[in-house]
């Protein structure tokens, strides 16, 4: 497998990439090539007195590599201009990538603002799963809120062909995950799933496949705000990272995304893993 690691070249983002115990989460479940990018923004000048930022990055991304590479893993570097969420898409499809991975500090107020320049745009826009790892915030020397990323898992289903999408990640996530809990949110518009069964009876289903692969499961059925519910489910049960799928293409996708898997990224105390939907040729 091979993942795309957006980096800002920050002490948070250097906690993220060089945690030992990150990096062997992600070697459990196949991957073996991480592609670091970091962007030099429009905004920023490459003219700047007495700065060259493009060097600056390199130089940073070449210390980062080693110890990727120290791990076991193969790294390309990548320093390059433009819009950062554009960018990093770009180079994701350009490699084939699995999946892409961005850090995202805490969850203040602020926080929830800043999120919107690149994480919230690469969840709103990126063709691949998109692990959004989070990063603790107010402190000089920022470590992972998380490092087991996939070791306990919370999945969130409305039984759609895209929480179906999300629940097939489960397919190379098992290498890491010991425990699961399969949540459902029924909604006076939404009580139930559209095919055969009660929800019950579905994640029950889910359940017994995740119980194949010596996952142990937990079923949790809730009503009220699907978003509100979700994260509510997270601190009762604090899972390592929640798992999402999100909706629709394009435009219409980046209006759709945000009452449920937007929130989670925002709010989630945790790790949040967005699968979206099926490439259109």
């Amino acid at each position: 497998m091979k993942a795309v690691y957006a980096t800002d070249l920050s002490a948070a983002s250097e906690a993220a990439i060089e945690t030992e115990t990150c990096l062997d989460c992600l070697g459990r479940i196949g991957v073996e090539e991480l592609h670091l990018v970091t962007v030099v923004p429009d905004n920023v000048h490459a003219g700047t007195p007495g700065i060259d930022h493009e060097k600056r990055r390199r130089r940073a991304l070449r210390r980062y590599q080693q110890s990727i590479e120290d791990a076991g893993f193969d790294v390309e570097t990548y320093v390059v201009r433009g819009t950062p969420h554009r960018r990093i898409n770009g180079i994701a499809e350009m490699i084939d990538a699995d999946m892409s991975i961005v850090g995202s500090r805490g969850k203040s107020p602020l926080e929830n603002r800043l999120i919107g320049s690149t994480t919230r745009n690469l969840a709103r826009t990126s063709v691949v799963p998109l692990l959004v790892n989070r990063i603790e915030r107010d402190t000089d020397e920022p470590e992972l809120v998380e490092k087991h990323l996939f070791e306990r898992m919370l999945y969130a289903t409305d039984f759609s062909g895209n929480a179906d999408r999300a629940f097939e990640a489960f397919s190379y996530l098992r290498h890491a995950t010991q425990e699961a809990t399969l949540v459902h949110v029924q909604t006076p518009g939404n009580p139930g799933p559209d095919g055969d069964g009660e929800p019950e009876q579905r994640l029950a289903e889910l359940a017994d496949r995740l119980e194949e692969w010596g996952i142990d499961v937990t079923i949790d059925i809730r009503e009220g705000s699907p978003a509100d519910e979700v994260l509510a489910a997270e601190t009762a049960h604090e899972p390592t990272t929640t798992l999402v799928g999100s909706r629709g293409q394009s435009r219409l996708r980046r209006l759709l995304l945000g009452s449920v898997s937007e929130s989670i990224v925002a709010n989630a105390a945790g790790n949040v893993f967005i699968v979206p939907p099926n490439r259109i040729a």
